[in-house]
């Protein structure tokens, strides 16, 4: 609650990312990067950008001993198998997801966290 008298709902506003008017459903981003060799799992958010509203963002596990992907390399695998707009333009390579206590993945928290990250990136 508010000072005002007003409470914010901060929950599962919505998951869909809408990137330049195309409604992009995390989930089939998800499955796709499942087929990679390397990565162990993979959670995909929109955050915040200037020119298309919204961008693609995944947040990846890789399999033990496997070498951490970055975005260009997300991108190559993506390239001609994904649609162009659904390809994530941010990748954050990370050991846990954040979790409430019961164990559920926070996506709000990610989302928070990755536009600190990349603040200003879409300009």
């Amino acid at each position: 609650m508010r000072e005002d008298g007003y409470c914010d709902i901060v929950g599962r506003i919505k998951d869909m990312v809408i990137r330049g008017g195309e409604n992009i459903y995390p989930r089939e981003v998800e499955e796709f990067l499942y087929t990679h060799p390397d990565i162990e799992d993979a959670q995909v958010i929109g955050v915040p950008d200037v020119r298309y509203g919204e961008e693609v963002c995944a947040w990846i596990r890789m399999k033990p001993g496997r070498p951490a992907l970055d975005a260009a390399a997300v991108q190559s695998f993506a390239a001609g198998r994904l649609a162009h707009y659904k390809i994530p333009r941010y990748v954050h390579v990370v050991d846990e997801f954040p979790m409430t206590v019961t164990g559920k993945i926070r996506k709000v928290e990610m989302r928070e966290h990755t536009a600190r990250m990349f603040d200003g990136a879409g300009e």
